[in-house]
């Protein structure tokens, strides 16, 4: 019998192919990064050719790696970056248009032109979610108007609309499975978390036929099988989750309260709010955490834009580093006495500020300030906006259940500098993971335990270590000083300041 499960981490700027064992821990891994396409400012695109090639090519390394054949894959399990939303051909599988990027802002006037004519309260109630570009539904109707013939080929029934996932999914299964899980379809603005389906009005409101849309399925069930001539064997598909979901059940936080916060290219805290949709009245996201055995489990989500990308700017943008690792000893080095502050609006500010124009800026700098001084201020501005979230979660829970510790993960949380700043910033402990592979791990997890390869999700909550916790230091002073500087930041980038004066 099989014990190994195979999986695919398709991010936004990488594609990962991950073994794991049967005692999900990671055997063997293989990434690959794809180019970025920006073809005007505010627009970001990828290749759904270079995201499905690199698919293939990492899962054929990570089973090379392992010394794993496809026969020795018990199940495959799928974990995505979110909203990136694609059409394609149905006869062909041919994409009619690049992936429209989550980070893609194009359809901000789409976006205000409905807000002003009253559709925001219908989209927040049926869906938990903002009107805002980054999800799915505008990036449907502007590829639907924007590509020749691309809406009489929708209505006739010829495309098929997919995130990320479904896509793959497409591809994976020779075309005899377009499906999705319930939290993708939940960030697409066009599915109703609280009854679980597909909702007429808000496909009406966008102007987007139905024909398009995927079936909507648990997180660990049956998704078909593999082509077996992708990894030498027809391997079972039987979970799928958005990233951020993904990492939150990789971080076996299943308790309510619980909450989670990945440093990747953005930033995504997920608090868990169990079986009860909560309505944000802080501008966060409620969103479906994961749904097993048809039962819906919440959370309250904010998403930071930009995070781990601001420490790519400072490289590939400015060369102030030559390697992301630089910038922890960088900012180690900085003048204390200078309270330089990034806010890295480069496409705007997600929660709790929900401002599309809102641009960056860098504030506070004197003739004394250099490199090292902008450098701690990039990883500064990870910890403020991620209390930002979290003091926001805080308001909208107000429920001390599930502890205040926050379990990180991504890229970031492997600098000690920057998480020892967010706990101090955080006034709250921060757990670091013994396998930062949470993402990964989180879609394992749903493909063994759908199986029965893996235990229940008490018993691998239990397994749960953490390889450091982060202990605030900095007293209460510095850290009221500090935060205040963000908030004056803050303020000075909003295109409406009054959104951003509002305390939590």
């Amino acid at each position: 019998m099989a014990h190994h499960i195979l999986v695919i981490d398709q991010g936004t700027t990488s594609t990962r192919g991950v073994v794991f064992d049967g005692d999900v821990h990671p055997r063997a891994a293989s990434q690959q990064e794809f180019p970025q396409i920006y073809p005007r400012p505010g627009w970001v695109e990828h290749d759904p050719e270079a995201i499905w090639s690199t698919t293939v090519a990492t899962c054929r390394r990570a089973l090379a790696e392992a010394k794993r054949s496809g026969r020795d894959i018990a199940a495959l399990g799928i974990t995505n970056q979110r909203e990136t939303t694609l059409i394609w051909d149905r006869r062909t599988g041919k994409p009619i248009h690049n992936a429209i990027v989550w980070q893609d802002r194009r359809t901000t006037a789409l976006c205000e032109r409905m807000q002003r004519d009253g559709s925001g309260p219908l989209i927040g109630e049926r869906t938990g979610l903002l009107l805002d570009p980054y999800f799915s539904a505008t990036k449907v109707a502007w590829l639907l108007d924007n590509v020749p013939g691309a809406r009489e080929a929708a209505e006739a029934g010829q495309l098929a609309f997919g995130t990320v996932d479904t896509f793959l999914l497409w591809r994976l299964t020779g075309g005899t499975v377009h499906a999705t899980d319930a939290t993708n379809a939940a960030r697409t603005l066009l599915f109703d978390i609280h009854r679980g389906s597909w909702d007429s009005d808000l496909l009406s409101l966008f102007g987007i036929p139905a024909a398009l849309l995927p079936e909507v399925r648990d997180c660990a069930t049956d998704f078909g099988t593999t082509d077996p001539s992708l990894f030498g064997a027809a391997i079972p598909i039987r979970g799928i989750a958005g990233d951020q979901q993904a990492a939150l059940i990789g971080q076996a936080c299943f308790q309510p309260g619980m909450a989670k916060s990945t440093y990747g290219t953005g930033c995504f805290a997920l608090l868990n709010t169990g079986t009860t949709a909560i309505a944000s009245r802080h501008r966060l996201v409620t969103t479906i955490a994961y749904q097993i055995d048809g039962v819906r489990t919440y959370a309250l989500e904010g998403s930071i834009f930009v995070a781990g990308a601001a420490v790519q700017w400072l490289r590939d943008g400015l060369g102030l580093i030559a390697a992301a690792d630089e910038s922890g000893t960088l900012a180690a080095a900085a003048d204390p006495a200078q309270a330089v502050y990034l806010v890295p609006a480069f496409v705007g500010l997600g929660a709790p500020h929900w401002d599309p124009e809102a641009r960056a800026l860098l504030t506070g700098m004197t003739r004394g300030t250099t490199r090292k001084e902008i450098v701690r201020a990039a990883l500064e501005a990870v910890a403020y906006q991620t209390r930002d979230l979290l003091d926001a979660m805080r308001a909208d829970w107000g429920n001390t259940a599930g502890g205040s510790v926050i379990r990180v993960d991504g890229g970031m949380s492997a600098s000690d500098w920057t998480m020892q700043f967010l706990a101090d910033i955080l006034a709250a402990p921060v757990d670091r993971p013994a396998c930062l592979e949470t993402t990964s791990t989180g879609a394992a997890y749903l493909a063994g335990m759908a199986i029965g390869l893996y235990p229940d999700p008490d018993a691998f909550a239990a397994q749960w270590r953490a390889e450091r916790r982060f202990i605030p230091a900095m007293s209460a002073a510095e850290r009221s000083a500090k935060y205040r500087g963000w908030r004056d930041a803050i303020a000075r980038a909003l295109l409406r300041p009054e959104v951003g004066s509002q305390g939590y």
